[in-house]
This record gives structure tokens, C-alpha cells and sequence, in this order.
């Protein structure tokens, strides 16, 4: 490749895929393909543990800068959102049901028809409940 073609590379219009990756919002670097030959060939070992579960992280003048994982656990970690927010959404649902007993109705009707000095005895109670 000579000089004068090196010169006009930075002129020159995107190319279509590139336009189509920037018009979404996502890095407009060329994406970086090998075959799976190549792939199997140069990253072998590492492809094999971390299929083998063991997470392999890739570091750059000792310092971690990337991290290999399996499939498996990719999609369990993509999952582990969800199920904390299933777990809050049960223990919310608990919280609720314990409000509706008719105890705890009682208790909220007590609470609303309290005088302010009722309130106030209530508040120096607990405090002290505390100490």
C-alpha cells in the first residue's frame, strides 16, 4: 500500500456496515472476526477452561482488563437480576399480607383516630422500648 493511499483513508466515507452500527448507537470500530479454526488454534487452551466453568481473566501490564466466562454461567449471572427482584416482589407480597389481618387493620384505625397527645406517649414508649 503506497503513501498516497494511506493519505486518503481518513477522506474516505464510512463503510455501509459502519454507517448501520453508528446509526444504532454502538461502537463504530470494526468488529474483529476470526474462524473458528483460528479461534480453536490460537485460543484452545483458554476457550477450554473457561467452558470447563473457570473464569479466565485477561490482563494487560497486570492489571485485569477482560474476563472469559462460559455460556452457562453468562446466562446464569444475565439471570441474576431477575431472580433478586422475584425474591423482593415474595417478601414484599409477605410484608402486604401481614398488613391486611385484621389486627394490623385495627392498628392502622387506632393510629389514624390518635390524638396528637395519644401519638406522643406512643413515640416516648417506643423510644424507650429502644434504650
Amino acid at each position: 500500500m503506497g503513501e498516497g493511499r494511506r493519505s486518503g483513508a481518513a477522506t474516505r466515507r464510512p463503510r455501509p456496515a459502519l454507517r448501520k452500527r453508528a446509526r444504532l448507537g454502538m461502537d463504530s470500530r470494526p468488529e474483529v472476526s476470526y474462524s473458528a479454526t483460528q479461534a480453536k488454534n490460537g485460543f484452545g487452551p483458554v476457550l477450554e477452561q473457561a467452558i470447563r466453568g473457570r473464569a479466565i481473566i485477561i490482563t494487560k501490564h497486570g492489571s485485569p482488563k477482560a474476563v472469559i466466562i462460559s455460556f452457562e454461567e453468562f446466562a446464569r449471572l444475565k439471570r441474576a437480576p431477575e431472580a433478586k427482584l422475584n425474591a423482593l416482589s415474595r417478601e414484599f407480597d409477605e410484608l402486604f399480607a401481614r398488613m391486611q389481618t385484621p389486627r394490623a387493620r385495627a392498628a392502622v384505625d387506632r393510629l389514624f383516630r390518635a390524638t396528637p397527645q395519644e401519638l406522643g406517649r406512643a413515640a416516648v414508649a417506643a423510644a424507650r422500648k429502644r434504650e
